[in-house]
């Protein structure tokens, strides 16, 4: 659909089409008996129509969401997946058991053509804190198998929890080989942070796999159709699909689901601001139709409320923040001297008012042993001046300082236990101390911040690159990598554990995974202890895996 831009407030863009597609998202949600006179009629499908694989996410106590969308042809140009333009009755299971011979919940979901045929299914009813395996079928068709795990019940105690991060998944610039590793764990959790496709023209330029993709990839992505196929695209891959299916996953964006360093309402490509709302109103209802999402999530026009909390128990409270969508704009991405005040804004946010209130609010009255920011963004001080000057990235919490202080702050002031912030963006590996004042190294800590590389992006990493000597300046920054790779995250009543996993190549196919260090913080000792560096690279390694 078009919208006349220059005639319609947001507001009634918003009005005109989120309507729409919420009462489409909610008839979804409705058992197909209740709509389709005949919910056992499917089309006959030219191929298997689960080609984009299954998906679940943001667990709760008694639930999940599971994911799915049909796709026979899932390169069609058009971005439909080689659907016709008609409800489709997808029947789904739940069982204890991967044989499905104790199956505790099912029932047939509505793929609707306005939702590229993406379901939805939040199940409910389901015991706390164990796993479940579920699956889809549509006609005679039957989708692979799934695993997922439910979160503990509130309060509950709970001895342990293993979580992943991702983030940063250019297709083209190679093969997902950390997903293969990755789906070879035992996680309860995956939280992905930002960088699930990218926008950018895809051509010889930039791609790796040897692949012939037709010229539709060749283009920027700012229809609704073209991030549908982009999403195809990139769920086409084997080892993604593996890695959903193992465990629920978390999500969370940063820019490039829509367009690079965007700012709220502001392209950085010089977009008008009207136009640049239908892009991002299209781009925000692919996000949703392609991720297992709750209906809490839908897409309101160029709205979509992301940031949530998922509590485990006493264990862990994570906020997933939305660090893209409220913040406020800037003119460089690198400032310096003069310059660099502009940062200092009292009124500077990256998170936007009412977020902001909604996470101090969530933070004061926390009752977990862990208290976790799962967002996109490095928040720790970078100074990127070796030298007697400073210079910072306007793009990251650098950017917005007083935001920064304003939650270190609430941490303060109520006492919050343990915070660790995760954060993805910067196709590195980092481990850093958060100060309460960075410009003095002997400042006591806040906290610690994990930051894990991207899994393709930016092709073959190395141990180090151009940038090692800057980030290794800031004395509070315990660990700087350039490889590809993952993070694995064990946390305990007593102490929080990162290892850091890389691989040394993902321009060809193969690659073995190693761990290359490990940090813990202990429960009540804010900030990283003793870091353990894999530092002989002929040592024989028990975490290696080919």
């Amino acid at each position: 659909m078009t919208y006349d831009y220059q005639n319609q407030s947001r507001r009634d863009f918003i009005k005109t089409s989120g309507l729409s597609l919420a009462s489409l998202i909610a008839m979804g949600l409705m058992p197909a008996e209740k709509i389709l006179a005949n919910p056992s009629e499917t089309p006959p499908f030219k191929n298997n129509p689960f080609t984009l694989g299954v998906a679940s996410g943001d667990p709760l106590p008694d639930g999940v969401v599971l994911w799915t969308r049909l796709a026979p042809e899932p390169l069609a140009e058009d971005g439909r997946g080689g659907m016709p333009n008609r409800k489709v009755p997808v029947q789904w299971e739940v069982a204890k058991d991967q044989n499905f011979h104790h199956v505790v919940k099912k029932g047939t979901a509505l793929a609707l053509p306005e939702l590229a045929h993406s379901v939805h299914v939040e199940v409910d009813g389901l015991e706390p804190w164990r796993h479940y395996y579920y699956r889809f079928k549509a006609g005679p068709q039957i989708s692979s198998i799934g695993r997922t795990k439910t979160a503990p019940a509130d309060k509950t105690p709970i001895s342990s929890l293993s979580i992943a991060l991702a983030s940063c998944q250019a297709w083209y610039h190679g093969y997902y080989t950390a997903y293969q590793h990755m789906a070879e764990e035992n996680f309860d959790l995956v939280f992905f942070l930002g960088d699930y496709i990218y926008e950018y023209a895809i051509n010889s330029d930039n791609l790796v796999r040897p692949v012939e993709l037709s010229n539709a990839h060749n283009a920027k992505v700012v229809t609704l159709d073209q991030y549908r196929l982009r999403y195809a695209l990139f769920k086409t891959d084997p080892d993604l699909q593996s890695a959903h299916a193992a465990f629920p996953w978390v999500m969370t964006w940063d820019d490039h689901e829509v367009e690079n360093n965007y700012a709220d309402e502001n392209s950085q490509y010089g977009a008008a601001e009207q136009q640049f709302l239908e892009q991002r109103a299209a781009a925000y209802q692919a996000y949703y139709e392609n991720l297992p999402l709750r209906s809490t999530s839908m897409p309101n026009g160029p709205d979509m409320k992301l940031y949530r909390q998922l509590t485990y128990g006493n264990l862990a409270n994570f906020h997933v923040l939305d660090t893209r969508q409220y913040r406020d704009d800037y003119t460089n991405v690198f400032v310096s001297g003069p310059d660099a005040k502009k940062r200092l804004d009292p009124e500077r946010t990256i998170l936007g008012e009412k977020q902001e209130q909604w996470l101090y609010n969530s933070l004061k009255h926390s009752q977990t042993t862990w208290n976790v920011l799962a967002q996109q963004v490095v928040m720790t001080q970078i100074d990127r001046n070796t030298g007697p000057g400073k210079e910072f990235s306007m793009d990251q919490w650098d950017g917005f300082v007083a935001n920064r202080n304003r939650i270190f702050s609430t941490i303060k002031e109520h006492n919050v236990k343990n915070p660790i912030v995760l954060s993805g963006d910067v196709h590195r590996h980092v481990a850093a101390n958060l100060k309460e004042n960075f410009h003095h190294p002997d400042s006591p800590n806040i906290g610690a911040e994990f930051v894990t590389s991207s899994i393709t992006s930016g092709m073959d990493g190395s141990e180090t690159d151009g940038y090692t000597p800057i980030w290794l300046n800031n004395e509070h920054v315990k660990l700087y990598n350039a490889h590809r790779g993952y993070v694995r995250c064990s946390i305990t009543p007593e102490q929080w554990t990162t290892d850091y996993l890389i691989v040394p190549y993902v321009t060809e196919k193969g690659a073995p995974v190693q761990k290359l260090a490990s940090f813990t913080v202990e429960n009540g000792r804010p900030g990283i202890q003793e870091p353990r560096v894999q530092t002989n690279k002929n040592q024989e390694n028990t975490e290696s895996m080919t």
